[in-house]
């Protein structure tokens, strides 16, 4: 029985299948506008991505995956600019911190990253051939607009009402849909390309139409059909890329190639709220890798948090979740240090490996496993992952069986036990002031202890109490 993921267009459970003759599975990944450092709701979605790879090669499958830098746009344009930099020289900055960031959350790297601007030939190609089609119509200034009407079943991967799709105004998580920003002649129309304008500096190129530069939809329908065909396996993004940008792929995509099945499987991953609440900057909650290391969390700690819901549901990130999730890694890691115990292993014997070996078999953990395998229930697979550890066998064959199995298990997770854990260092005032009511709390003045907790709250530390001692940790 294959791999099992829901698929947005049908809205089914459907197995994952490579169609090419070779056996390679090839999906496409909308990747990050490098305007700026990612934040944790980008890396839900790029770590839910990860996982889905990682249970398709352990499933035996061969991936391509094929993940896409946007370095040219409206944001990165505008960024360049305030920054005095060439856009090369800023998209590249923000790039290779995209590309620590995913190192650190263990993240594989795509086997293809194409950037859009490297890419702009092969999307001129591809709006000539809308235009030539009848798909697409110039504008008196230059621009190149897709004619939404020209496609009788635009629509098809969303589900929307006919007076969501009229406009672009919003995407399909009910935000403003500010990704690409652009004038047009009718409301349900997109640009292809966008003639050149004295805000966008030295940043344009040549066309057929004029100087300027293309839209933001295009470069990923450009970028899929160069790396992976007119067709191909699966396509990942975030539910707010659903409409409009997932929706004109498919229009401009098999209008100008004259395809049908543009992508075979629709993955997208709900959107995360934080603390209860959207994220936004003006709420000052869109956390960083960089903020949260500074309050004292891992990565692995993060990528725990942003995997411990479905993907399907929204995810509420909290500090008590990232709390839950060291808990977690510490309990997994008592766990497998009695499992390791009774197979005769050490903890340095112990690591997930760095391919799977599909002979190898799963001992106990193989629930865990059929878990993942349907429709990518992490939450399900660690909940067995636990139950297997409460009870180790006494064998040590079989827990040897079962050390095998967990380490392929974690390998499909992404998750390492035993990684090191950032220190941060408290200030010597904190630190007395936490001395001092460690003190007050073991004479039992909780008076006093309450008093200092909420001291120490407002120079922006919280204690943490073990039964030895405790730890303090940035708010």
């Amino acid at each position: 029985m294959p791999v099992l993921l829901h698929d947005t267009m049908s809205r089914e459970l459907r197995p994952l299948l490579p169609r090419r003759p070779d056996g390679v599975y090839g999906m496409y990944c909308c990747g990050p506008t490098v305007y700026g450092p990612a934040h944790i709701g980008n890396f839900r979605t790029f770590v839910l991505q990860d996982t889905l790879r990682r249970v398709l090669e352990a499933d035996g499958i061969r991936v391509r995956h094929v993940r896409n830098i946007t370095d040219v746009d409206d944001k990165t344009i505008r960024g360049a600019r305030e920054a005095g930099k060439s856009l090369a020289d800023f998209t590249r900055g923000w790039t290779e911190k995209f590309h620590r960031d995913c190192a650190a959350l263990n993240l594989l790297p795509p086997h293809v990253e194409p950037g859009a601007v490297a890419h702009i030939p092969h999307q001129v190609r591809m709006i000539e051939a809308l235009v030539a089609r009848g798909h697409a119509y110039v504008a008196k200034d230059g621009s190149v607009y897709f004619k939404v009407c020209s496609c009788p079943d635009y629509g098809k991967l969303s589900h929307l009402d006919r007076s969501r799709l009229a406009s672009q105004d919003t995407n399909s998580a009910g935000e403003a849909n500010d990704a690409d920003e652009y004038d047009r002649e009718s409301a349900a129309d997109f640009a292809l390309w966008k003639s050149r304008k004295p805000e966008d500096g030295d940043n344009h190129w040549p066309s057929p139409w004029g100087e300027g530069r293309p839209g933001w939809h295009i470069e990923c329908s450009a970028m899929s059909l160069e790396h992976l065909g007119a067709t191909f396996d699966l396509h990942a993004g975030g539910v707010d890329l659903c409409f409009p940008h997932h929706e004109n792929e498919i229009a401009q995509s098999e209008c100008a190639t004259g395809a049908k099945g543009f992508a075979s499987h629709w993955f997208h991953s709900a959107h995360l709220m934080v603390e209860g609440r959207k994220m936004s900057k003006s709420l000052g909650n869109l956390f960083t890798l960089d903020d949260l290391a500074a309050r004292g969390w891992s990565p692995m700690e993060v990528r725990w948090a942003l995997l411990a819901g479905h993907y399907r549901s929204p995810l509420n990130f909290t500090f008590k979740g990232l709390d839950d999730a060291r808990s977690a890694l510490a309990k997994l890691e008592r766990g497998c240090d009695a499992l390791l115990a009774t197979a005769g292993f050490t903890r340095a014997e112990f690591a997930p490996p760095t391919t799977h070996e599909p002979r190898v078999g799963w001992g106990r953990l193989e629930a865990a496993w059929e878990r993942l395998r349907d429709d990518l229930n992490v939450p399900g697979a660690l909940g067995e992952v636990f139950k297997a550890l409460a009870h180790p066998p006494a064998d040590p064959e079989e827990a040897r069986r079962d050390v095998a199995g967990l380490a392929r298990v974690l390998l499909a997770l992404g998750i390492i036990p035993f990684a090191p854990r950032p220190a941060p260092e408290a200030p010597p005032e904190v630190r007395s002031l936490a001395e001092r009511r460690w003190a007050a709390k073991q004479s039992r003045d909780f008076a006093a202890a309450d008093a200092l907790r909420a001291e120490l709250a407002g120079l922006g530390w919280d204690m943490l109490d073990r039964k030895d001692g405790f730890d303090l940790r940035p708010r």
